[in-house]
């Protein structure tokens, strides 16, 4: 069994001192629990939060394939890793990418030994994607990013199916609709290696306090499942 990862993704929610304060309290939760927690930040914040943080694997929201040169306002790898980041988020649905772009994206990020967290929605898309062999893909059905529902069982199984067949060394993360610790250990639960959240945790009455709550509902129900093994 894969050790589960825990992804917290504030998007453009958070910024300065708000942010500081989250990516602070993961640090902290990450090292507690020993758990693996890619924390994402807007571009401008990446190096602050690397300076402030030793526990958590700094993430990239989006980037270019584009080498160091040309290229007016490409977010570029090199420049990323100079900033702290370990890891790239590639594909989500508010930041699609083509085909193309995709394959030369991911293979920038391999050549540059960056994990990646790849996007995909429909069963075509989840099983393109497996093809280019990511670090973890993300399935996440667009029509449930922050409503709250989280995808069905249905989904979950076929989705991971479809990636386990073709490279059973792609972490398989489930996230669509995550707002509650309940939904977190559920979705471990079921067989995803890894899951995450922003709205239910950025939103919350206490951030900090729900992540720490998530986290623990994800080690939970992966002691829960080693011990069917």
């Amino acid at each position: 069994m894969k050790k589960p990862f825990f992804v917290v993704n504030p998007k453009s929610y958070l910024y300065g001192e708000r942010l500081e304060k989250l990516a602070l309290k993961a640090d902290e939760i990450a090292k507690k629990y020993d758990i693996k927690i890619y924390f994402t930040a807007p571009f401008v914040e990446l190096k602050n939060i690397s300076q402030i943080t030793e526990n958590i694997i700094l993430t990239a929201q989006h980037m270019d394939e584009t080498k160091i040169g040309r290229g007016m306002g490409h977010i570029i790898g090199e420049m990323l890793i100079n900033s702290g980041v370990k890891a790239v988020v590639l594909n989500h649905a508010e930041h699609k990418l083509n085909n193309e772009k995709l394959e030369l994206t991911i293979e920038r990020a391999k050549e540059l030994n960056l994990d990646t967290i790849v996007c995909a929605g429909t069963y075509e898309e989840v099983k393109y994607i497996s093809s280019l062999k990511p670090f973890s893909i993300l399935c996440e059905p667009t029509e449930l990013i922050g409503t709250g529902i989280t995808s069905g069982d249905d989904y979950i199984e076929k989705s991971s199916e479809i990636i386990r067949e073709i490279d059973s060394n792609i972490y398989v993360m489930q996230a669509a609709g995550v707002t509650t610790p309940e939904d977190v250990y559920n979705i471990i639960l079921k067989g995803a290696d890894a899951t995450g959240c922003t709205s239910g945790i950025v939103l919350a009455d206490d951030p900090e306090d729900m992540m720490e709550k998530m986290v623990t509902a994800l080690k939970k129900a992966y002691q829960e499942r080693e011990c069917k093994q």
